[in-house]
């Protein structure tokens, strides 16, 4: 059984798909890109600013799935250049505290809207 997770503190999806999905005691949530919920524009003026806006999009499905940082197990980053990655890193490792989660960073080519940065996840539900 699974069960979808929607909430309008995080940019609704565009395109087929549901902001996280909880099967079981595992919530798989899509990859999230700087755009705000509110005002639908994307917050584009520098990586950091970028990656904050990502997790706290991160940070709204987690809480709407009953959810924090701490339950997450498994990240995947997408970058659009590598040389970000410090920048990137430096405000993720700032939403996590200890046990951090496996993760993997890739840099593509391109990402939706012509971001910089995506980050999906992966979190065992309390």
């Amino acid at each position: 059984m699974k069960t979808i997770i929607n909430t309008n503190n995080a940019p609704a999806p565009i395109g087929p798909y549901s902001q996280a999905v909880l099967a079981g005691n595992l919530l798989f949530i899509s990859g999230q890109i700087p755009l705000d919920a509110k005002t639908g524009e994307l917050t584009l003026t520098d990586i950091a600013a970028e990656t904050k806006k990502v997790m706290e999009n991160l940070k709204a499905i987690l809480t709407e799935a009953g959810c924090g940082f701490e339950h997450i197990i498994k990240t995947s980053i997408f970058l659009t250049d590598m040389q970000s990655f410090a920048q990137v890193n430096e405000v993720y490792g700032s939403y996590f505290t200890d046990n951090f989660p496996a993760r993997e960073t890739v840099q593509v080519s391109a990402l939706p809207k012509n971001v910089n940065v995506e980050i999906s996840a992966i979190a065992l539900k309390p």
